[in-house]
């Protein structure tokens, strides 16, 4: 019985495989329209239906490039306030220092303040420091984009600013 269900089921699969055309037919209706079926009634007639199995794509995508691209995230930085040069005149000695990124950087990015060459407070996620006490004199502020592993990858224009703060003798 084993080797009659075996010889039976390789017989079944050496057979040819047609696929099923639908049949098509065609008929006038009480107004004279054409009508296209695939159900049969009386006086219509059958249409022959050439079958192709081409199957041609909607688009042309022999002209797509197809290859990975790597996309390159080059971010901009740049010190808005206070300008190039600019003298803050206040007595406490604060200074409120604003920037900018381009394009808008990414979750777990931060932002560190180098005051005078150095690192000023800890690095935060916006562009907006408040800078208490400073001296009297020359500074040069710059802002650093650091990424999530704290690697800087954009930095800005060191930016000068004089600080006057009035003096009682």
């Amino acid at each position: 019985m084993k080797q009659l269900t075996t010889l039976i089921l390789i017989v079944l699969l050496s057979l040819p495989v047609e696929a099923y055309q639908a049949k098509v037919y065609v008929w006038r209706d009480e107004n004279g329209v054409l009508v296209f079926s695939d159900n049969p009634r009386p006086g219509a007639e059958e249409v022959k239906v050439e079958e192709k199995n081409d199957v041609l794509p909607s688009v042309d995508t022999s002209i797509l490039d197809i290859t990975p691209q790597v996309i390159e995230d080059k971010y901009e930085v740049i010190v808005t306030q206070p300008e190039q040069n600019a003298t803050i005149r206040d007595n406490s000695g604060s200074v409120f220092v604003s920037g900018g990124i381009k394009p808008i950087f990414k979750r777990g990015f931060k932002v560190q303040l180098i005051l005078d060459g150095k690192v000023y407070d800890k690095a935060q996620t916006h562009s907006m420091f408040a800078l208490r006490n400073i001296d009297r004199g020359e500074h040069q502020i710059k802002l650093e984009l650091l990424n999530e592993k704290g690697k800087v990858i954009a930095s800005s224009e060191a930016v000068t600013f004089y600080m006057h703060r009035a003096r009682i003798n």
